[in-house]
């Protein structure tokens, strides 16, 4: 189970030992210095596993936990040094999901790491596979489709026409390249379906069918997808 794992260590070389470990496994790994640029960090990429030593430098530990854990369930392992009850109760109470005090064997590390990603699996939220062309958006994952946050009803071809132009926006196709990149070498099949797409897609995506401001006519060549600013 790889996941992207953010090491919040002062200790240079414990740090290093913690990355060489969890990088053995697969996972990837985010160094961050203190607790500054551990939310930093975390805000930015959104790591699937906080590893966080409460003793840092310019917002601790404890601080750090507490304020992520308003803004996002990552996975929080907490380290310290501190070994006594009321330390581990604040740490869990402030939103860590488990606790380990110095000095640890990095096995027991990992196995906690194990452990704690397999129990928050499913907090995890799917990688974003959408592709996006300015209003329009297209998860060929999903199969969904979407104007300004609107869903938008598709049938197989009219999607397989917009996937294939949301892919390449800017790029002019013959209708037809169109038909085959989409139908494949059908020979039974006319370019007048792909017009019939386009006018079916105009329908549901523009803001005007008539003045079409996506998926746009370029005169005795085919057609093109573009973001509504584009010229």
């Amino acid at each position: 189970m790889c996941a992207r794992v953010l090491v919040a260590e002062d200790d240079e070389k414990q740090a290093e030992v913690l990355r060489l470990y969890l990088e053995s496994e697969g996972h990837t790994v985010v160094l961050a210095a203190d607790g500054r640029a551990a939310l930093d960090e975390a805000r930015r990429d959104r790591p699937d596993l906080l590893v966080l030593d409460v003793m840092m430098p310019k917002v601790d530990g404890l601080d750090v936990c507490r304020i992520l854990r308003q803004e996002s369930d990552v996975a929080v392992l907490m380290l310290t040094a501190r070994a006594t009850e009321d330390d581990l109760l604040l740490g869990l109470d402030l939103g860590a999901d488990d606790y380990l005090t110095k000095p640890y064997s990095p096995r027991e590390l990992m196995a906690r790491v194990r452990t704690l990603l397999r129990r928050t699996a499913g907090r995890r939220e799917p990688p974003d596979t959408a592709l996006r062309a300015g209003r329009l958006r297209l998860d060929p994952v999903r199969h969904e489709v979407s104007v300004g946050g609107r869903p938008v009803e598709t049938t197989p071809g009219e999607f397989q026409l917009l996937e294939t132009l949301i892919r390449q926006p800017g790029r002019v196709f013959t209708r037809r390249q169109l038909l085959e990149l989409t139908r494949g070498d059908d020979r039974f099949v006319s370019t007048r379906i792909i017009d019939v797409h386009v006018l079916n897609l105009r329908k549901k995506i523009e803001p005007d069918p008539q003045k079409p401001v996506h998926l746009r006519t370029v005169f005795g060549v085919g057609y093109k997808l573009t973001a509504e600013d584009d010229t």
